[in-house]
């Protein structure tokens, strides 16, 4: 007896760590993609106060990179003020719907940015 439950340990426990590994498969890209994001609206930030760059070109320039990574961001996802002296604040609102064996998993994703 003691052997066999032990099998059936052993199977339930590598059958969880299949499950985690899956998971992780699914999830990690999309993580990936939003530290991609996140980086390239910081040097963005940082940039625009030398290129005094409008708003609408900020946004198109955030669209237009988050849909080279796959990202599902429209225009009116994308926050960009302005601050008198110069200073700009940037901020992307998304959700990134993933299916994971018949559950949804919602990642909501907020990269903000405030360059000087």
């Amino acid at each position: 007896m003691r052997t066999g439950a032990r099998a059936l340990r052993m199977i339930a426990g590598a059958l969880v760590l299949v499950v985690l590994a899956t998971t992780a498969f699914v999830l990690v890209p999309s993580y990936i993609a939003n530290w991609k994001l996140r980086n390239y609206i910081a040097d963005l930030a940082n940039g625009i106060s030398q290129t005094h760059s409008s708003e609408d070109t900020i946004r198109a320039r955030i669209v237009n990179e988050a849909a080279s990574l796959g990202i599902p961001v429209h225009s009116d996802d994308v926050h960009v003020r302005s601050s008198p002296g110069g200073a700009v604040h940037i901020e992307v609102l998304y959700i990134v719907h993933i299916d994971v064996g018949g559950y949804t998993v919602d990642l909501h994703f907020r990269p903000t940015a405030t360059g000087s």
